[in-house]
């Protein structure tokens, strides 16, 4: 009896073991810090960072901004993420950690459903509060207790003023996003028009695309059929960039065109270099991570409540080709 017991707790241990190893791997293998040894009493608050873009130059900064806050503050931070855009395990990590009873959750916000229902619903449900960064989502859908990151109206504006003085107060601007056209698309799209609006001789003229390359590259190409004296293009959705300027280069040269982006794909800054992007909205996501932590936990304290419910801003600024690093 007492070997068949030594066998079961050898086992087990054998089990625990792997599974620590497995996440310890992955851990290393993201790029994360591995999360310090830290006794759940020494920790006054479990909090949880989760974006839907794992390993990536953007979002790597959001979290060693937030982990560098959590260590000022005492607070056990995990990271956690997804890779290629995967939409169901990143919901899945978001129900993990209300399953876990987290104290407070971090996410890169997402505008479907599914998202609003665990944010609104089950993270209410246990009193978990939910800070967005970096992409928000309607208030009213979420019940998110504040947003943390840029104004993405104000980073359109950014851009349509930038269009105006390479461009003129003439000529035809394409803007291309993703068919799932998220809340902070949205608001890029429509601080870029408010500002086009003013000048009655621009033409601007919207095509959305799923975000695979050969649908975005079609895209391009059909846009180009259509609007073939086309003067600038804007990638609304940062990730399509690299292929929407694929299929302009199959046509011409990209000099003559004015092209524009946000810096937050991992191919913005080296296209931005290469002289192919005119310029980038370079945002402030170690910021973005440092301030979502340090309200998070304000909140959690009683010192700042209740949080601003249009959020806090990061800053922003026009990055252009001849001054990319």
């Amino acid at each position: 009896m007492r070997k068949t017991a030594i066998v079961a707790v050898g086992l087990i241990a054998a089990v625990l073991s792997y599974f620590t190893f497995v996440s310890a791997g992955e851990a290393f293998r993201a790029g994360w810090p591995l999360p310090l040894a830290l006794d759940e009493q020494q920790a006054r608050y479990r909090l949880v960072l989760i974006t839907q873009e794992l390993d990536t130059p953007f979002w790597n900064k959001v979290g060693a901004g937030a982990l560098e806050q959590a260590a000022k503050v005492d607070a056990g931070l995990q990271v956690w993420g997804s890779y290629g855009d995967n939409e169901d395990d990143f919901l899945k990590k978001i129900e993990i950690a209300i399953a876990s009873k987290v104290d407070g959750i971090i996410v890169q916000g997402l505008d479907t459903p599914e998202f609003k229902e665990l944010t609104k619903i089950q993270a209410g449900l246990y009193g978990i509060p939910v800070v967005t960064v970096a992409n928000d989502v309607p208030m009213r859908d979420s019940l998110r207790r504040t947003y943390v990151g840029s104004d993405h109206d104000a980073a359109g504006r950014m851009i349509g003023e930038a269009l105006v003085s390479d461009m003129g107060s003439a000529g035809t601007v394409v803007l291309i996003g993703g068919s799932r056209q998220q809340y902070y698309q949205k608001q890029r799209v429509e601080g870029i028009r408010s500002v086009l609006a003013a000048y009655p001789e621009i033409e601007t003229v919207y095509a959305e695309t799923p975000e695979a390359r050969e649908q975005v590259i079609a895209a391009a190409r059909d846009v180009m059929n259509r609007y073939p004296g086309a003067d600038a293009f804007v990638a609304v959705n940062a990730d399509i960039a690299e292929a929407m300027i694929q299929e302009i280069e199959q046509r011409s040269r990209v000099e003559p065109y004015h092209i524009y982006s946000f810096d937050d794909s991992p191919e913005s800054l080296s296209l931005l270099a290469d002289g192919k992007l005119d310029g980038i909205v370079e945002q402030s996501p170690d910021a973005m991570g440092r301030l979502s932590v340090a309200l998070l936990v304000e909140w959690l304290n009683g010192e700042r409540v209740p949080l601003e419910m249009d959020g806090y801003y990061t800053d922003i600024r026009m990055l252009k080709a001849e001054s990319a690093p």
